[in-house]
C-alpha cells in the first residue's frame, strides 16, 4: 500500500473516476477511516451521477453546425475572418458536455434535508461509494452475520433485520456502518453471479416514521425506499425499477414478519 498522502485532486480523481485501481482502493481506505471525508466524498459521487443524468440528453444532442470543430479550425485558417465568440462558444460546450461530474459542479445540486427523500438519496450515495469497490465493499462479510446484526442494531439503538433475496439470487455479502446526515446508518450489500450488486440503507427516522414505499432514480440506479416504525429503508441497484420492485417489496415483507 502506498504511503502517499491523499491530496484534493485524488480526491477530484475518485469522484471522476479517472483513478487506476490501486490508487481507487488507497483512497477506499481512505474514506472507511475518516468517515467524515467519506460522507462528503458520498455527496459528491452522487451530485455527479445526478448531473450526468440530467445532461445526458445534451449530451446526445448533435453538436450545432456553428460548433462543428472541423468548421472552426477552416475559419480559423482564413486570414481575414477570425470570429473569437465562436472558438470560446466551443470551449464552453465542450466544458459543459465533458464535466458534468467535476468537484467544482458540487453547488448545482440541492440535497433533500429530512424523511425518506433524504434517505434515498444517502442510499444512492452509499451505492455510489462501496458498490464499486472490488478490494473492500463490506466491513464484516456474510460470515459474521450475527455480529454485524448484533453491532449495527447497537448502534442504531434498535432491532435491524438482514431481507434474505436468495430467492431472487442474490447473495448477502454483509454490511457496515456508515455515517449521514442524521447520524450512523446500517449498509448491508447483496450480489449475484453476474456481478451486479444491491445496497440496502437502513436508519431511525426522525421524520416520515411510517411512509409508504416511493420509488426514486439517478441515471441508471433505481430504488425504493420506505419507513415502519421509526425505521426507513431503501433499497438500491443499477436495475430497471421495474425490475427492482419485487425485490423490495419481499425486503418490506421480511422485515415486517420479523418485527
Amino acid at each position: 500500500m502506498s504511503h502517499r498522502p491523499i491530496t484534493e485532486d485524488d480526491l477530484n480523481g475518485f469522484i471522476d473516476e479517472t483513478l487506476d485501481a490501486r490508487r481507487r482502493a488507497e483512497i477506499v481506505a481512505y474514506l472507511e477511516a475518516h468517515p467524515d471525508m467519506a460522507k462528503r466524498v458520498a455527496g459528491m459521487c452522487a451530485q455527479r451521477d445526478m448531473l450526468r443524468a440530467a445532461l445526458a440528453p445534451v449530451a446526445e444532442e448533435p453538436l450545432p453546425p456553428e460548433l462543428d470543430l472541423a468548421r472552426l479550425a477552416e475559419v480559423q485558417r482564413r486570414p481575414t475572418q477570425r470570429p473569437r465568440w465562436a472558438a470560446a462558444a466551443a470551449a464552453i460546450a465542450l466544458v459543459v458536455l465533458g464535466g458534468a461530474g467535476g468537484w467544482s459542479l458540487r453547488g448545482l445540486s440541492q440535497t433533500p434535508r429530512e424523511g425518506v427523500a433524504a434517505l434515498a438519496h444517502e442510499a444512492l450515495a452509499s451505492y455510489a461509494v462501496y458498490a464499486p469497490d472490488r478490494v473492500r465493499p463490506v466491513e464484516i462479510r456474510a460470515d459474521d452475520r450475527a455480529q454485524l446484526v448484533d453491532w449495527v442494531s447497537q448502534r442504531l439503538g434498535r432491532p435491524i433485520t438482514v431481507p434474505d433475496l436468495s430467492g431472487s439470487e442474490y447473495r448477502f455479502m454483509g454490511g457496515r456502518i456508515v455515517a449521514t446526515a442524521h447520524g450512523p446508518a446500517a449498509l448491508f450489500m447483496y450480489d449475484d453471479d453476474k456481478g451486479s450488486r444491491l445496497v440496502m440503507l437502513a436508519r431511525p427516522m426522525a421524520v416520515d416514521a411510517n411512509a409508504a414505499m416511493a420509488r426514486h432514480s439517478d441515471g441508471g440506479v433505481s430504488g425504493f425506499s420506505w419507513s415502519d416504525n421509526g425505521l426507513g429503508y431503501s433499497l438500491v441497484g443499477a436495475r430497471p425499477a421495474d425490475a427492482l420492485h419485487p425485490l423490495a417489496d419481499a425486503a418490506r415483507r421480511q422485515i415486517r414478519g420479523s418485527a
